[in-house]
């Protein structure tokens, strides 16, 4: 069955008609009145002169957008500028050209929208959404992205004369569904999420697989923050690396990715470290055979706490400036200090087989980690202030932290084939910063990215064998796209709508 049958989606869908029934405003208490378009043109226009507040939602049916949207104007933290359908699987938004919807302007937020690039030549289809510059409090949920190279590129642009630049901060990507048919026949860079520059990122409860890149080096990662950026969390996202299709090299997560080049892309006009006080917790990486599921390449203070990963060949921790520490990660692989990385691990279990994980868990290669025998992981972690919860929401107050995302505390089931809805983990430290920036060396051409494998020189991190030392020579520099937003706090309304049941790796060298 196809990833994008209706009866296969991972998220119940939210009926808009029922949420303003219950009063539970999708955006701000104080939002304008909708926008209905039904037509590429309406879209177009209603984009075009969008106004804080404003529900611009599209009826259903199909939208071929000829050019991308620029989305300058600026909503408020109050009062949003909203893209949406009714229903996932409404509206379905076609592009056949380089990127989709260029954000530049603050406070947009894009929902429930099923959006395929189309374009005959896989280098034409860059981008669905290109974040850049003031676009800060951007807000992307409950969406399907299929058929991009990076469907979501975030990056900044100069501002002065002295190459002064901005990037877009306070940015949460979260309960959507990215991933690619086939691999993608590019030597540009392929990365669901590619961030270069930012502060405050949270990319949240995603589901991100089949992401390979079939030209170039073949590498590519499910999601990255780089470019000097800080304050990143990646909490409880779904990584399946070869689900459709199997083959090249697919890391996971990362903070850092191949690298970024040259300094002024970066923010403080350094590109050394790539990412600050980054935190990855509670994600589920599985079947990445050819690398890593975890890749840090300068990345300062980085914390990676109770993540399982499964067919992956470990975490790499890499160069001088990577500190930070690794606790509590459930894992086939190893971790490794690399080329000068100084991080700190403690209470992981590490080096388990395919086999071991079959033995603990129903069924690990159809992401059922359900228990059967949690002898060597159960109540084995440490207790840790910046994880209260687990991949499922699910609180870890019985005393020990399990190692890995999920806490066997006999609290209920875990649906582990898809990520739950729910708040942040943690202490309150996941706000999600990312600014973007605008040439993280992955290139995209036509935006301002360039696309060279040219990157830092330091290469990233890859499986046990060839692939991490390449990665890290993607660098470029973009400059993608303008649409500026201020920070989107997650709304305590998706928690009512979760209870009222409306919401239902070669690596780089």
């Amino acid at each position: 069955m196809s990833c994008l049958d209706r009866s296969n989606r991972f998220w119940t869908c939210v009926s808009w008609t029922a949420v303003a029934a219950l009063s539970c405003a999708w955006a701000s208490e104080a939002a304008a009145g909708p926008v209905p378009v039904a037509t590429v043109a309406e879209l177009q226009a209603a984009v075009a002169n969008a106004a804080p507040g404003d529900e611009i939602i599209l009826a259903p049916g199909n939208y071929l957008l000829p050019n991308k949207l620029n989305c300058v104007n600026n909503g408020t933290a109050d009062q949003r500028i909203i893209i949406r359908a009714d229903k996932l699987g409404d509206a379905v938004v076609q592009m056949d050209n380089l990127e989709g919807f260029h954000v530049q302007g603050a406070y947009w937020e894009f929902a429930n929208l099923d959006i395929e690039g189309v374009c005959a030549d896989d280098n034409n289809c860059e981008h669905a959404f290109h974040v850049t510059g003031d676009a800060d409090g951007t807000w992307i949920h409950h969406n399907v992205v299929h058929g991009f190279n990076a469907q979501l590129k975030a990056n900044g642009t100069e501002t002065g004369p002295n190459g002064e630049r901005v990037w877009p901060d306070d940015v949460v990507v979260e309960y959507n569904e990215m991933f690619n048919p086939a691999a993608r026949q590019t030597s540009n860079p392929v990365t669901p999420i590619d961030v270069v520059g930012g502060r405050r990122w949270i990319v949240r409860g995603n589901y991100i697989h089949d992401f390979a890149k079939g030209g170039g080096n073949n590498i590519s990662y499910a999601a990255f923050l780089k470019g000097n950026s800080r304050d990143g969390v990646f909490e409880r996202n779904l990584i399946v690396c070869e689900q459709l299709h199997a083959g090249q090299i697919r890391l996971g997560l990362s903070f850092g990715g191949g690298g970024s080049s040259p300094d002024n892309i970066c923010e403080d006009m350094t590109c050394d470290p790539e990412h600050q006080d980054g935190i990855m917790r509670n994600n589920i990486i599985a079947r990445c055979p050819a690398d890593v599921g975890v890749y840090v390449n300068k990345g300062q203070n980085s914390l990676i706490y109770n993540n399982t990963l499964y067919d992956t060949t470990g975490i790499d921790m890499r160069f001088a400036s990577t500190t930070g520490e690794v606790r509590n990660n459930l894992m086939t692989g190893q971790i490794r200090n690399r080329d000068g990385s100084t991080a700190n691990f403690a209470s992981n279990l590490q080096m388990a087989s395919n086999g071991d994980f079959q033995a603990w868990f129903s069924d690990p290669d159809a992401l059922d980690f359900s228990l059967v025998d949690g002898s060597m992981f159960v109540d084995q972690g440490e207790s840790l202030a910046e994880v209260i919860d687990d991949y499922c929401t699910n609180i870890r107050d019985d005393g020990t932290h399990d190692l890995g995302a999920l806490e066997f505390d006999g609290d209920g089931t875990c649906d582990t084939s898809k990520p739950p809805e729910g708040g942040g983990s943690g202490d309150g430290d996941g706000d999600g910063d990312g600014d973007g920036d605008d040439g993280d060396g992955d290139g995209d051409p036509g935006d301002g990215d360039g696309d060279g494998d040219s990157g830092d020189g330091n290469g990233d991190s890859g499986g046990e064998t060839a692939g991490t030392d390449g990665a890290a020579n993607e660098a470029g520099s973009s400059e993608g796209c303008s649409c500026s937003a201020e920070p989107t706090p997650v709304r305590a309304g998706w928690m009512l709508l979760a209870s009222l049941g409306l919401l239902g790796l070669r690596r780089r060298r």
